[in-house]
C-alpha cells in the first residue's frame, strides 16, 4: 500500500474540504481506534503504535507536517501488521484521495503585457488537441 499523503492528513486535519474532509477525517479516526489485531506475535503491539497518538497529535496541530509524517508512519506500520486494518486503510485512502484538499493544487495567473491567443488554464489535463489558426489581424 502506498503511503498516506502527509500533506493529505494534514489538509484533512485542518479541517479541509468543508464537511466532506471532516468526514473523511472522522472515519480515519473511527478507523485507527479500532482494536489492534496483529497477525505476528502479542509483542508486536507493544512496538508498533495504534496511529492514536499520532491522530491526536495531528488533530491538535493540523500545521505540524513532522506530525502528519509520523502519522503517515504509523498507519504503513500498523497496516503492515493488522490485515484488517490494512485493507480498512487502503478502502479510506481511495475515497480521501477524491477529497479535494489543495494538495498538488496549481495556481495559474496572467500578467502585464498585451496576449493574443487562448489561454488554457487548469490542471491535469490529457488527451487535448488543437487545430487553431492565428487571427490574421493579430500583432506580433
Amino acid at each position: 500500500m502506498d503511503p498516506v499523503s502527509v500533506t493529505l492528513l494534514a489538509a484533512l486535519a485542518g479541517g479541509a474540504a468543508g464537511e466532506i474532509g471532516k468526514q473523511a477525517w472522522t472515519s480515519l479516526g473511527e478507523l485507527v481506534r479500532r482494536p489492534f489485531r496483529s497477525r505476528d506475535e502479542p509483542d508486536s503491539l507493544t512496538t508498533v503504535s495504534s496511529g492514536l497518538t499520532e491522530l491526536v497529535g495531528l488533530q491538535q496541530d493540523p500545521a505540524d507536517l513532522v506530525r502528519a509524517q509520523a502519522l503517515s508512519t504509523a498507519l504503513a506500520d500498523r497496516a503492515a501488521l493488522d490485515p484488517a486494518f490494512g485493507a480498512g486503510l487502503r478502502q479510506w485512502h481511495e475515497q480521501a484521495r477524491l477529497v479535494r484538499t489543495g494538495d498538488g493544487e496549481i495556481h495559474n495567473e496572467i500578467s502585464g503585457g498585451t496576449f493574443n491567443g487562448p489561454v488554457l488554464q487548469g490542471r491535469d489535463f490529457s488527451g487535448l488537441s488543437f487545430n487553431m489558426q492565428r487571427d490574421p489581424r493579430a500583432t506580433s
